[in-house]
């Protein structure tokens, strides 16, 4: 879809690398990006991004939650104390994680220790400052470790992830998921809560946002123009429009689940959802106070023109 007055030119890189560039140096001047860091940008004292409330990528997460075959544990209660790798503490995956193992399974994500580092290739470090209370522990892995090695050896009890780690493939046997039954535990977690995980969201660069305010409108019009074409190409059943042999019968599913507009983009529709992020994201030392859903995103895209 083509924003109105705008030419894009797309670059289509893995994520790490978008928010790499974008956190550290600003290079493009829309982006997608973490929620968590993205919130935690708001910290500063000039913020350097706006957001439109589009949400590229959203996720359950109790897939995510990996645990070392020699740590023992078998329940999400057995974490506490325990020895957990993460990329990044403020990474949006295990925000998510640390408040979902916290409000549905009483784990303190203080009660934990943070290892931080690469996942698969060693080097790793936090995009952004961290300035934690104390009471949250975070250490770096060594400059030669990776965290996929660390927990099939059982350096690390568990790891909260966006992306499996690679010896959950290749040594099943040391390796393996929390919750192995995900899909049945995220189906009832959603029952629950209706809450479905925004990972992502879409920002510009607040001096372009400043120079032309109409980019905000635009672009998230494009956005949710772009979203109800991908509704109707999932819901083709004469040929298929993904290499999913069973689409359609996905798309029923998330239908009867999560409601025909499962996949919601705009404020309202996502209150509960970014509220309850917020929440974690101040309780577990992110940001500094807990933001409001309106700070996030520019008040263009809060509310449309009616005929």
């Amino acid at each position: 879809m083509r924003p109105e007055g705008i030419d894009l030119v797309y670059n289509n890189l893995f994520v790490e690398e978008t928010f790499f560039r974008m956190l550290r140096n600003r290079e493009f001047d829309i982006a997608e990006m973490s929620l968590s860091s993205y919130v935690a940008s708001l910290g500063r004292a000039e913020p350097p991004f706006i957001a439109i409330p589009a949400f590229p990528s959203r996720c359950f997460r109790h897939s995510c939650i990996f645990v070392s075959a020699k740590s023992g544990i078998r329940k999400p209660a057995d974490l506490k104390g325990k020895r957990v790798g993460v990329p990044e503490y403020q990474m949006t995956a295990p925000v998510w994680i640390r408040g979902i193992l916290q409000d549905e399974y009483g784990v303190d994500p203080a009660g934990c220790e943070y290892w931080t580092g690469g996942e698969e290739e060693p080097g790793r470090d936090e995009k952004l400052r961290l300035d934690l209370p104390a009471k949250f522990r975070l250490r770096p892995i060594g400059p030669e470790q990776t965290l996929s090695r660390m927990i099939a050896d059982g350096q690390l009890d568990a790891m909260h992830t966006a992306r499996a780690p690679s010896s959950f493939r290749t040594q099943p046997g040391k390796v393996r998921r929390l919750f192995e039954d995900f899909v049945e535990v995220e189906k009832a977690y959603y029952r629950k809560t209706k809450i479905f995980p925004i990972m992502h969201t879409v920002v510009i660069r607040r001096e372009l946002y400043e120079a032309a305010r109409w980019i905000a409108q635009s672009l998230y019009k494009a956005f949710s123009q772009a979203q109800r074409k991908t509704y109707d190409a999932l819901a083709t059943s004469m040929a298929l429009t993904t290499m999913l042999p069973w689409q359609s019968a996905h798309v029923e599913e998330a239908r009867a689940l999560l409601g025909e507009d499962w996949w919601p983009y705009g404020v309202e529709p996502n209150r509960h959802v970014l509220e309850t992020f917020l929440r974690y994201h101040h309780e577990q030392g992110l940001s500094r106070r807990r933001l409001k859903v309106e700070e996030l995103f520019a008040p263009e895209t809060l509310k449309t023109f009616r005929v």
